[in-house]
């Protein structure tokens, strides 16, 4: 072989190997896929457009996590979910970024005339609530055992997926009440009206975010929780109407 074909020789080799060498590693500019809790979809997707999002009910994105689906990023309505996930070794360590807080909504018309959520044990009322896995599902359970009213749960008629699906079946009248985040009512709030759940009886909603141990963009995964934590993301879930990250209980 002649010097000129060995230079092209070598030069056609050490061009295949950059080649694979890139596009062994993960593109620093490829959008990030992120698994996220139902109730952060209109946040998250105003405050960076550019990743690619699947939202849901926490348990179910668990689950789907555990069974190698490719996110990069797991954002949960609850603790129980992240950390479960963080002592399989299946995330990295979770930080709180966000709070939140229950609220029952009813239909603009009211037809069962709630006022008050004592309404809901001495009215015929059709209660739809998300099923008991989800962490509002839970949610909704610790307001009405802390209220006294576990008992009303005999009027509920639907259990929903996830939060959204409860907001949007009172929204359209498919329910008489339903026991949704203050987040999730704003959304609506032009076809429901909210009634308050007391400030002692609010459970603690705390979110959590974490890295993904399989993903292959672990940095580009751990600079968008930094830009979560950051002035500008608390910023963005304050003005959606979430709250600040809660203070560890002494």
């Amino acid at each position: 072989m002649n010097t000129r074909l060995a230079t092209l020789a070598v030069a056609l080799l050490a061009g295949v190997c950059v080649a694979a060498v890139a596009s062994a590693r993960p593109q620093a500019n490829a959008p990030l896929t992120i698994y996220a809790a139902a109730s952060l979809t209109d946040v998250f997707r105003s405050f960076d457009s550019a990743q690619n999002y699947s939202f849901g009910a926490s348990n179910a994105l668990e689950t789907q996590i555990r069974n190698g689906a490719p996110a990069d990023v797991y954002a949960s309505a609850a603790p129980l979910n992240t950390q479960r996930l963080h002592r399989a070794g299946l995330v990295e360590k979770p930080v709180t970024f966000t709070a939140n807080r229950l609220a029952l909504i009813v239909p603009r018309s009211n037809p069962a005339g709630i006022r008050s959520i004592y309404d809901l044990r001495s009215k015929p009322v059709k209660l739809v609530v998300a099923g008991p896995a989800v962490p509002v599902g839970g949610y909704t359970l610790t307001v009405l055992r802390k209220m006294g009213l576990s008992s009303v749960l005999s009027k509920v008629v639907s259990r929903e997926s996830d939060v959204r699906a409860v907001t949007g079946k009172i929204a359209l009248g498919q329910g008489d009440a339903g026991f949704v985040y203050v987040t999730d009512a704003r959304a609506v709030s032009d076809q429901v009206t909210v009634v308050r759940v007391p400030a002692w009886a609010q459970p603690r909603v705390r979110y959590e975010i974490a890295v993904v141990s399989r993903s292959s963009n672990k940095a580009a995964a751990q600079a968008f929780i930094t830009s979560v934590l950051s002035a500008r993301g608390q910023t963005a879930l304050k003005n959606a109407g979430f709250l600040a990250i809660p203070k560890a209980p002494a």
